[in-house]
Order: structure tokens, then C-alpha cells, then sequence
């Protein structure tokens, strides 16, 4: 069995190979291809934390996956990763174990790579600015993945930690080659044309007044039907794409809120990602149209992308077999 770190995982699979990953795993379980069942959550009341375990198969790779996840908001505070996971994969035909990896940057990978395919689709085509809300390793990959499809020329961050945010920043300079600077959310959604919320917050981050027309939002922050990033004006004035949505109107309170507050209803959801994929229904359909991606991710992302940096290890010499 292959044993994969992080590093190892990052040197295996790009983010322009994941997104095209998130191409074939959302038209796969929009059509139903790939499975993923709701996931399992379990409450930490005691540190404000959530476990999650995910499972999905997709027969047409012959593979199974499970994924582990820990999500603990305080950690920001000391300067720890919220988030840790573990993926394991199995051959679907004899249930053989085939790898175990971190699953932390590759949920970051997937759910970035996630958010590039929904710009592509759904973004203006000549967007250059975008604006994050987030500084953590999920707003890294957001911004990775929205730079790989769209000619991203500066970004700007809304600064809860001005300190942590200086420092984003200039990792972000560095890596991507543009000016990326703090501002404020009016600021920042006044020039950006595409936006990212990927914090933990549990109330709106930006005021609905301040979304311009034409401006694309991805949304993978929430993932509780309590907690969520976006105001319910701005959900009901846009057009809604999810990742799947049987768990988008179950678990995220993006979407569950305003539901309930009468916003919107259930057939406010335009389309999973995977029918846009599919050629079942457009995305952008004019260039006034406020378009909004919410993801809450599944098994079947992690899946493809799990299998790709195994597929990939074997033949690089990435990580480390152990025979248990």
C-alpha cells in the first residue's frame, strides 16, 4: 500500500490536472456515473469542532475512496491548519486497501480545483481581478485555482488579521507574480469580478449591496445548514450552481437560511456543476448576471484526485509502500 504525505500529494497531482479531475467527478455523480453519499458528521461540542467522514465509489475507475476529516475553527487562532484529513483508496473489484494520503492539501487542492472549473464556466471570460475572503490553505488553492482559468492580473484580501494578512499576501506576490493587497469587502467587491469566501465565519461577510452585476462568487466556506458566508439577498438575486444538490440545500447554510427565511426556494438551484459539464444546462447566460457557486465538496472529488496522485506516485517515486 502506498503511504503519501502532502508534499507528496502537491508533487503528483497540479491544479490544472485537478480541475480537469473536477470535470469528469461532476459529471460523473450529476449523472449518476460516481456515488457519494451524505456525509457523516460527528459534533465536538467541547472545541467548537466537527468530524465528517465521506465515502464514494466510481465503478468506471474500479475504485473506492473514504475520506477522514477534522475541522477545528480555533486552530486559526495558534496558527494551526483548521482542517486535517486522511483519504484512503481501494480497488472497487477485490475491496484491497491501495493507498492511504494526507488528505489536507488535497482537500485544498480539490475544492480550489473545484472553483476553478465553476469560474470557467460561470465567470466572466476576461475577469482579472478577484477578491478573497480567507487567508488560509483554502484560500490559497481558490485563488490558484481561479488563476488557472481566467487572466487574473491582481487580487485583493479582506484582512481579518492584518498581520496574517500582510503575510498572505506577500506568499501569494511571490507565487503568483501580481499584486495582491488588503482591502475592505466594499472595495474589494467593487473591483473584483470574481470572489472567494473560504473562511469560518458564521455570518455574512460582505454586505448584499456591495455585489456588482456580472460578478461570479464561489462559495466553500460553510458547510453547516447554520453557518454561512453569504447574505440571503445576494443568494436569491443570483443564479445558484452547487456541487451537488441534494448536500448543498441539506448542509450549507448558504442556502439553507434563506430557505427558510422564504429568499428563495429549493428550485432556486439552477444546476449542479456536473449538468453544466454535461451539456445539460448553460452557465453565464449575459454579462449582468450575478453567479453563484456553492460547494460543501464530496467523495467523489477526492476520489479522482486520490487515485490520479497514486496513478501518479507509482510511476514518479512519490511516497512510501509499507505492507501492513
Amino acid at each position: 500500500m502506498h503511504v503519501l504525505s502532502g508534499i507528496d500529494v502537491q508533487n503528483a497531482v497540479s491544479m490544472s490536472e485537478a480541475i480537469e479531475l473536477m470535470r469528469s467527478a461532476f459529471e460523473a455523480l450529476s449523472t449518476g456515473k460516481a456515488v457519494a453519499p451524505l456525509r457523516r458528521h460527528l459534533d465536538i461540542p467541547e472545541h467548537n469542532a466537527t468530524a465528517l467522514f465521506m465515502p464514494a465509489s466510481f465503478p468506471a475507475q474500479n475504485r473506492l475512496a473514504l475520506k477522514a476529516v477534522t475541522v477545528y475553527p480555533g486552530n486559526a487562532a495558534a496558527g494551526l491548519p483548521t482542517i486535517h484529513a486522511l483519504v484512503m483508496v481501494f480497488d472497487a473489484a477485490t475491496g484491497r486497501p491501495l493507498a492511504m494520503m494526507d488528505g489536507e492539501y488535497l482537500t485544498a487542492l480539490r475544492t480550489g480545483a473545484a472553483s476553478g472549473l465553476a469560474t470557467d464556466l460561470l465567470a466572466p471570460p476576461d475577469a482579472s481581478v478577484v477578491a478573497l475572503f480567507g487567508t488560509g490553505v483554502q484560500a490559497r488553492t481558490q485563488l490558484a485555482g481561479v488563476c488557472a482559468v481566467r487572466p487574473i492580473r491582481r487580487a485583493l484580501v479582506v484582512r481579518r488579521s492584518p498581520e496574517r494578512a500582510e503575510r498572505f499576501c506577500r506568499e501569494m506576490e511571490a507565487t503568483f507574480h501580481f499584486p495582491v493587497e488588503m482591502a475592505g469587502p466594499a472595495e474589494a467587491l467593487e473591483q473584483a469580478q470574481v470572489v472567494c469566501t473560504a473562511t469560518t465565519a458564521t455570518e455574512p461577510v460582505f454586505s448584499p449591496e456591495m455585489v456588482s452585476a456580472g460578478t461570479h462568487i464561489n462559495a466553500v466556506g460553510s458547510y453547516k445548514p447554520h453557518v454561512r458566508e453569504i447574505p440571503g439577498e445576494t443568494v436569491a438575486a443570483a443564479k445558484v450552481f452547487v456541487d451537488q444538490r441534494e448536500a448543498c440545500l441539506t448542509e450549507a447554510g448558504d442556502l439553507v437560511i434563506p430557505l427558510k427565511q422564504g429568499l428563495i426556494t429549493e428550485d432556486h438551484v439552477v444546476a449542479e456543476l456536473g449538468e453544466v459539464v454535461a451539456g445539460k444546462t448553460p452557465g453565464r447566460r449575459s454579462p449582468e448576471e450575478i453567479t453563484l457557486f456553492k460547494s460543501v465538496g464530496n467523495a467523489v472529488q477526492d476520489l479522482v484526485v486520490a487515485s490520479r496522485a497514486l496513478e501518479n506516485a507509482q510511476t514518479g517515486d512519490y511516497g512510501t509502500i509499507v505492507f501492513l
